[in-house]
């Protein structure tokens, strides 16, 4: 079914302008930027999407029941009639850091859940599709709307320093990645204490790494793909950022005790435990 084409060009302006949407490509303009210059963003690697459904009156999100949409794979009939900013595929984050709106496209999911309308470009030439990690990020936000949980981000990238440490035998499961790198640094408790989930290999943007990751976020906010990256949601960007920069800090100190030749000790159980039932000073 096609609308009315002067309703869908408007929209668009009505999306960027919204204060609480500006508020947040100032946000993406930033954790872009860190993203690209850490290395972790090679060519078009990295994604992200927020939901922003909140930010609108459901008779504005109403507009858009009528306009044409893609197909979907499968159902996400728990975020039918929502809206969520969402990373263009094919696109470069160095780019995004300096012009977020011209590379990412907001997406409208429709009544059944079943398939969704892209509001993206500037002039509303719908050429920036989304990312191809799209059923990872729906099957997420799915997920946390079902929870009524608070986390609206979702942030995906290449660490280099966690596809490193996948790569090595041992690494492969969640009870050995958690014992080594969270026995890094005492601090890594007070911003992780449950921890991180663990996907193991799976081809990249397909449902199968997409339900792995749900299931992974029953327990963990912070989740490493073996030999792809990691994957966080929180509440903000700067959030979930922080969430792949800690775990990359506790890598980065493991490889170095490894380049000096020794096995590091690590933190024991009595000492982790300590912390555990401490009160954060910071």
């Amino acid at each position: 079914m096609i609308a009315n084409l002067d309703n869908i060009l408007n929209f668009l302006p009505d999306i960027v302008q919204r204060k609480e949407v500006q508020s947040l490509l100032k946000e993406v303009s930033v954790v872009a930027g860190h993203l690209w210059e850490r290395g972790w963003a090679e060519r078009n690697a990295g994604n992200f999407s927020v939901d922003i459904s909140g930010f609108f009156f459901k008779k504005e999100l109403d507009k858009l029941s009528s306009y044409p949409f893609f197909p979907l794979n499968k159902a996400y009939s728990g975020i039918a009639r929502s809206l969520f900013m969402i990373s263009g595929a094919g696109t470069r984050m160095r780019h995004m850091a300096q012009n977020p709106v011209g590379y990412l496209c907001f997406i409208y999911i429709d009544s059944t859940g079943t398939a969704y309308h892209i509001i993206g470009g500037e002039k509303g030439d719908q050429t920036v599709k989304p990312t191809s990690e799209l059923a990872t990020h729906l099957a997420i936000h799915q997920y946390l709307r079902q929870k009524k949980a608070v986390e609206k981000v979702v942030l995906h990238a290449h660490v280099t320093e966690l596809i490193a440490l996948t790569q090595l035998p041992g690494f492969n499961n969640k009870e050995r990645l958690n014992q080594i790198l969270l026995g890094m640094h005492p601090e890594a408790l007070f911003y992780i204490p449950q921890g991180f989930g663990f996907v193991p290999y799976f081809l990249p943007g397909t449902e199968k790494i997409a339900r792995q990751t749900v299931l992974a976020l029953e327990k963990s906010r912070t989740i490493i793909w073996e030999k792809h990256g990691c994957l966080s949601v929180g509440t903000n960007f700067t959030e979930v950022f922080d969430n792949l920069d800690i775990l990359a800090k506790l890598a980065r100190v493991y490889f170095l005790c490894k380049s000096a030749g020794v096995e590091p000790t690590g933190l024991t159980e009595g000492q982790m435990a300590e912390i555990r039932n401490s009160v954060p000073l910071i």
